[in-house]
């Protein structure tokens, strides 16, 4: 694979660029940056210090990756990553920052797809195959996990979780966590159902979607799940319930 870089891009000295990869005009890449085989850095996008990129990523213009963290007591000086998975996808205007925490990273994925303006914080942590829409915007230490869609223009309060495979609803904003495997959304945020559609892209049915059906049933009556047999799901369900929550979880409708 050939390497083609814009004579316009400035670039600085111990930048690590692998095969194949394509910089654009006016782009910036500051120091002590990976840029895994194959990406794509289009027109006036930012690689910041202290990136580290897989393969195969798109940066579209105008994106901002690994800047600052937007914390008033962050020292410039600190030295922290924005750890960035294979094969995603940065529409235009996004920005993603570093972490707070000494030899902390931000970390991203592989296969994601943010939309135009969306923003993950400092000390996210973000699965794969997750999509932000237009807009949204995550707090401090967010994590979010595997195969989940956040709808256009949800904000999500620092230390939120957001279960794998949930889907948030357009506008909505979250105080508190999302179980996995859930429909949320509305002001404040409820559970309202399973991700039918997802899960079933997924290729969760028969016994496994009843499994889910039951365990959410359950915990909307405020019941425990210990005693439902172990499906992937409830097994991942019951782990993900046995952490401490620092925000709690949203009700239910």
């Amino acid at each position: 694979m050939t390497t083609s870089i814009h004579p316009t891009a400035c670039i600085a000295e111990n930048v690590k660029i692998g095969d194949g990869v394509i910089i654009g005009p006016y782009a910036v890449i500051e120091p002590d940056v990976v840029l895994g085989d194959g990406c794509e850095i289009q027109a006036h996008a930012v690689i910041k210090r202290f990136v580290r990129m897989g393969s195969g990523n798109r940066v579209h213009s105008h994106v901002v990756l690994g800047d600052l963290p937007q914390d008033i007591a962050f020292s410039a000086e600190t030295v922290s990553y924005l750890s960035i998975g294979d094969n995603n996808v940065f529409r235009e205007g996004f920005t993603a920052h570093r972490a707070t925490v000494v030899e902390g990273a931000t970390m991203i994925g592989s296969q994601c797809f943010f939309m135009n303006h969306s923003h993950v914080a400092h000390d996210c942590v973000i699965g794969d195959q997750t999509v932000f829409a237009n807009n949204v915007a995550i707090g401090g230490f967010v994590e979010v996990g595997n195969n989940v869609f956040m709808g256009g223009a949800v904000v999500a309060h620092q230390f939120c979780r957001i279960g794998c495979f949930a889907i948030v609803r357009g506008t909505s904003g979250l105080s508190m966590d999302v179980l996995p495997f859930s429909t949320a959304g509305g002001a404040p945020a409820k559970h309202y159902r399973l991700n039918a559609v997802g899960l079933r892209r997924a290729g969760i049915s028969g016994e496994r979607y009843k499994a889910l059906t039951t365990a959410f049933r359950l915990l909307r009556a405020q019941q425990s799940i210990a005693d439902l047999d172990e499906t992937p799901e409830i097994s991942i369900l019951k782990a993900w319930l046995a952490i401490k929550s620092k925000r709690g979880v949203h009700g239910f409708k």
